[in-house]
């Protein structure tokens, strides 16, 4: 059983970047599909990126071309760089696992293990 820590979280401007980490243990995050998620205050939770063991990403069409993901393997952690923030990326931002799909990495449903959390905070 992996657990997930997020960090990086903060209040920046528009047009400012933050890198997020996902700190997991108890298990290898490289056996693991990775995926991050955000929720808006009065929205529902969406699937912002996922990596896919063996290290390709897919990134939701709202953040393709400005957020990242790579994985430091020894430091066991998952990042999020995030580039060009807009203030529709102001969310709490959820790092989550699993195995392996069975349908899509978009839905929560697929993840049995979830972080508590990091906000981030876009002003314009």
């Amino acid at each position: 059983q992996v657990q997930l820590v997020e960090s990086g979280g903060a209040s920046v401007q528009a047009g400012g970047s933050l890198r997020l980490s996902c700190a997991a243990s108890g298990d290898t995050l490289s056996t693991y599909w990775m995926a991050w998620f955000r929720q808006a205050p009065g929205k529902e939770r969406e699937g912002v990126a996922v990596m896919q063991r063996g290290g390709s990403a897919t990134y939701a069409d709202s953040v393709k071309g400005r957020f990242t993901l790579s994985q430091d393997n020894a430091k066991n952690t998952l990042y999020l760089q995030m580039n060009s923030l807009t203030p529709e990326d102001t969310a709490t931002y959820y790092c989550a696992s699993t195995r392996g799909l069975r349908w899509s990495w978009l839905q929560e449903s697929e993840y049995n293990y979830w972080g508590q959390g990091t906000q981030v905070t876009v002003s314009s």
